[in-house]
């Protein structure tokens, strides 16, 4: 008998109108529609019919972060390994250093080792974050009589992406509770926030717990390793701009930086963070199976370019990141992956084409001039997608009122 046939003949019956477990049926349906398409569809030829449902598109979502996610779990344990292996640093105590120990050491040069070390770190953390969400998920669910939302599949493992991978899992469950709650649940789920949950969660942690979020310290998996992040290095006018982009522009004991060290991924960060080149993987995808907006992510650069070329032409003597290249901009720090990932949620961002321009440069806007001004927050990313989203609703506003009074000048004042 088939997984299909067994849940089909053995499994929902209890959990269908008149079965013992009836009153539980949410859960069955979560777990059943994210393995199998949804068996009810229109049947009447009035419709017009897709392939793809909205937990399919999820699943695409979901797929086009692996990229960022394997890549994050080969680095998180890369760049513990090596500070273990070559400058004697010592893992953090615990289960999870004894398992690495156990099955493969802390070989940096070992493909294995460093994945397992990673996935240590990520598993763990992925874990909390979907059982936390689903257990709000299904609870609203519950209450309101509804099906569970399709939405946390995906800002359930794009919350994780944006994590450091050593943070306390007691602060994850916290995180995801509060993106859930008070960032989509409380609006009514899936469709009806108008701020991304993944990033509400993020923003409640940083502004909570700031010594561990603030990313005035990269986060590595040892114990008493210190030493800052590339964006603050920036601020602090240590990254050398003159040089080739395959040349070391910072180095200091056990850290050598590059612009192209910053595009492949290989410096300390949150986890799916890095590696622009494994992001702009995921973009592609999303981009060829048309489920995110080209003109959103094409808007974000344009802003980051413009700000950052305003910047550059200004200059400034006692702020060393009014000299930052955009192209520096684009691979540290999380820009990347919020454009990418964030951005274009299409629930919280624009809804028409003008204004999804308009709501990209305002992104890229911000995050250079956060980055550039505000020299208490290094990073900007993550404030400027959810101002962007507050003024979204207002921005197609103006679009549609723009596009009705064209109309009518052109019909003469007949709407």
């Amino acid at each position: 008998m088939s997984l299909r046939q067994y849940l089909d003949n053995k499994v929902a019956p209890h959990f269908h109108e008149g079965g013992k477990l009836e009153k539980y049926y949410v859960f069955y349906e979560m777990f059943d529609t994210m393995l199998y398409s949804p068996s009810s569809v229109t049947n009447t030829a009035a419709h017009v019919r897709d392939g793809i449902d909205l937990k399919r598109v999820m699943m695409t979502v979901w797929f086009a972060a692996m990229p960022a996610l394997l890549f994050g779990l080969f680095n998180t344990g890369y760049q513990a390994n090596m500070q273990i292996t070559e400058f004697g640093y010592q893992p953090i105590e615990g289960w999870r250093t004894a398992i690495v120990a156990a099955l493969t050491g802390f070989d940096h040069g070992n493909v294995f080792a460093n994945l397992l070390h990673g996935a240590v770190y990520y598993i763990p953390i992925m874990i909390v974050v979907y059982v936390g969400g689903f257990i709000w998920e299904g609870l609203f669910a519950w209450k309101r009589g509804h099906e569970v939302n399709e939405g946390f599949f995906v800002t359930g493992i794009l919350f994780t992406l944006i994590l450091p991978p050593a943070i306390p899992l007691w602060q994850v469950f916290l995180g995801i509770s509060f993106g859930v709650v008070i960032g989509k649940e409380v609006f009514g789920g899936t469709g009806k926030n108008f701020l991304n949950p993944a990033l509400v969660g993020r923003a409640f942690l940083y502004f909570a717990y700031p010594a561990q979020m603030s990313g005035d310290a990269v986060w590595t998996a040892v114990d008493n390793f210190s030493g800052a992040t590339a964006l603050s290095l920036a601020a602090a006018g240590q990254i050398d701009y003159s040089v080739g982009l395959t040349e070391i522009a910072y180095t200091s004991g056990n850290v050598d930086l590059s612009w192209m060290s910053t595009a492949l991924g290989g410096i300390q960060g949150s986890i799916g963070e890095t590696s622009t080149l494994a992001i702009a993987i995921g973009a592609a995808i999303l981009l060829l199976t048309r489920i995110a907006s080209w003109r959103i992510m094409l808007s974000v650069i344009v802003g980051t370019v413009l700000m950052s070329s305003i910047f550059n032409a200004i200059g400034s003597e006692g702020n060393p990141m009014f000299a930052m290249p955009w192209y520096w901009h684009l691979t540290i720090g999380g820009l990347a992956f919020g454009l990418v990932y964030m951005a274009t949620d299409p629930v919280s961002a624009s809804m028409t084409n003008t204004g999804k321009w308009v709501f990209g440069i305002i992104i890229g806007v911000m995050t250079v001039m956060i980055r550039v001004v505000n020299p208490a927050f290094p990073e900007g990313i993550m404030l400027a997608i959810l101002f962007a989203n507050l003024c979204s609703p207002l921005i197609d506003h103006f679009v549609m009122q723009a596009n009705i009074k064209r109309r009518m000048r052109r019909s003469g004042g007949v709407a």
